[in-house]
């Protein structure tokens, strides 16, 4: 044990990285724009300066503690030096704060009212630059950028991608795809992670909230609408429900007094995922073709597969996401519905940005129609919800409509990483014996490693696995298959570090404790499910001898 001296307190410290990580651990909430645990050290926004006994000022975040050391945090030459940066980025700053999508969440504005800075002294002669609304995803406003870096780092760093850097040099300085192109042009896959960091309004979600009160608000339209697993652990998070909470009874509740007609599950989706995805896995393994079969629920992977290693295209399930696969059970069951004339829109609630683009490929049709209308992030529903006037945490909870609000449990962990894996292990394993599902969780699926493998035997089979989460992780596993050093028969990625519970339509900020509290939510969930297993759901067995029955691979698979 080692001890500093922070604002004339002994503070002890081990293993911290740097002092940043002490004086906050010592309860010190220290402002900083462009430092991420998660990502390298930058230390361009110089909010997290502090001064030593010898007057020096250096950033907290680069500086590694050393025994004895003495630092002040709040002394008045370090308060002036940080109101002096802030008043400089608002100087330059869109200040559109009422209409911003981040208006009460941006950080900037959070420090400029934590530290006093009601006055901007400086005129703003910076150039009113165009939005970028090219993507499905996400909207790029480069107006309210203040140059932190942290999508630059994320997209790098925990993506692989580099979709977005620097360019120009000094008061001219942007950030932006190569050659400035529009971010539907470029290998950007849509993930929203550079969302998720972004502390200002310069990267936000794509919104699609005013199609769906207009159809919500139509009454010739019935507008169903299906809820993600990961959305149910995360939508209570700005309503003062605790992290992690299942709110997915009160979200039904909140859904059903907005006017939506009927509200399912995403769960279900899984399930039905589960059944047709597991029978691939089986006819690839005993005809040897095209293995390792990979997952094809995350739309962000499944892009970056088609950009970067479009030789192993053929890899990828045929088996139509969760979303997609319950949107067109959703859009048969009103067509065969003779008597309602009303129109059906599907709205999904999802995780993901992603998801808003994967509803536009045109393999995602069936008969020419669009299988699910739109997608809101979680993000998005809570805003929705407060345009209301409801108050999430004193909606009663309430059960979700039947026949497709009953899912198993498999179904609910497809929103960590492994849980697609697992799920589908479960469904081949032909047991629901306790000790054998348990013997399938500690198979090494489960955990927040980037890359995890198992071993699986199966009948007569030994299965190889791979369950991969964040994109440079897959670009590393992909690199080793193509190159045929690594063989795995079964192949799960997810574009998200965690899988969906840190989707980029999540609600920000995202910190560690809120992470694992999802986490453990969604496994609580399926703990506590009545059924383990997709294929034991009694809705499933009788959608597939009845809606279902010869239209399988019409309704849930994509053509090859």
């Amino acid at each position: 044990m080692k001890y500093m001296t922070i604002n004339n307190r002994k503070v002890a410290f081990e293993d911290e990285k740097n002092v940043l990580s002490v004086i906050r651990k010592s309860g010190i909430d220290l402002p900083t724009f462009c430092y991420h645990s998660e990502l390298s050290t930058y230390g361009a926004c110089r909010m997290c300066v502090v001064e030593d006994d010898r007057g020096r000022v250096f950033a907290s975040c680069s500086e590694t503690p050393r025994e004895g050391m003495v630092i002040y945090t709040n002394t008045p030459r370090l308060q002036h030096h940080r109101k002096m940066i802030l008043e400089l980025l608002l100087a330059s700053h869109c200040r559109d704060c009422t209409t911003c999508r981040k208006n009460g969440v941006c950080t900037l504005q959070k420090l400029a009212q934590q530290l006093g800075v009601s006055y901007v002294r400086f005129e703003n002669n910076k150039p009113q630059l165009p939005l970028d609304e090219s993507s499905d995803c996400i909207v790029r406003d480069p107006n309210k950028c203040i140059l932190c870096g942290d999508c630059v780092r994320t997209c790098d760093e925990i993506q692989g991608l580099g979709v977005l850097d620097f360019a120009f040099r000094g008061a001219r300085m942007q950030v932006m795809p190569a050659f400035n192109k529009d971010l539907a042009k470029t290998d950007c896959v849509g993930c929203g992670q550079c969302r998720a960091v972004c502390p200002t309004g310069a990267i936000t979600i794509k919104q699609n909230i005013r199609p769906v009160w207009e159809a919500v608000a139509d009454p010739d339209t019935r507008v169903v609408v299906q809820i993600a697993p990961a959305v149910r652990v995360a939508v209570g998070d700005k309503f003062g429900i605790p992290k992690g909470e299942n709110s997915l009874g009160k979200l039904a509740a909140a859904l059903r007094r907005m006017g939506f007609d009927e509200i399912y599950d995403t769960n279900f989706g899984a399930d039905l995922t589960v059944m047709e995805e597991s029978e691939e896995l089986l006819e690839r393994l005993d005809s040897g073709e095209n293995l390792p079969l990979f997952t094809s629920c995350c739309p962000g992977w499944v892009k970056f597969c088609e950009n970067k290693y479009p030789d192993l295209r053929e890899h990828i399930s045929t088996c139509r996401s969760p979303q997609q696969m319950f949107g067109a059970v959703l859009k048969e069951e009103a067509r065969m519905d003779k008597e309602d004339k009303r129109k059906t829109v599907v709205v999904s609630i999802m995780p993901c940005t992603a998801k808003k683009a994967e509803i536009h490929r045109p393999e995602h049709r069936t008969d020419g129609e669009q299988d699910v209308d739109y997608v809101l992030t979680t993000t998005e529903v809570t805003r929705m919800i407060k345009e209301a006037g409801i108050d999430l945490a004193q909606m009663p909870s309430e059960a979700l409509d039947m026949p497709f609000g009953l899912s198993s449990g498999a179904g609910a962990i497809f929103g960590v990483t492994g849980g697609v894996t697992e799920a589908v292990l479960r469904r081949l394993a032909g047991s629901s014996r306790q000790e054998e599902l348990e013997n399938i969780s500690f198979t090494g699926v489960r955990g927040i490693d980037g890359i995890k493998e198992a071993s699986v035997r199966l009948g007569e089979r030994e299965v190889k696995i791979a369950v991969v989460n964040g994109l440079k992780c897959a670009d590393e596993v992909m690199s080793r298959i193509r190159s045929g050093e690594t063989y795995y028969d079964f192949v799960e990625v997810m574009a998200c570090k965690r899988g969906c519970i840190t989707g980029g339509g999540q609600p920000v900020p995202i910190g560690a404790r809120t992470k694992k509290a999802r986490l453990e939510a969604l496994y609580k969930i399926d703990t506590v499910a009545q059924i383990k297993r997709s294929n034991e759901n009694p809705i499933i067995q009788t959608l597939y001898s009845g809606l279902l029955r010869g239209k399988e691979h019409k309704l849930l698979h994509n053509e090859k």
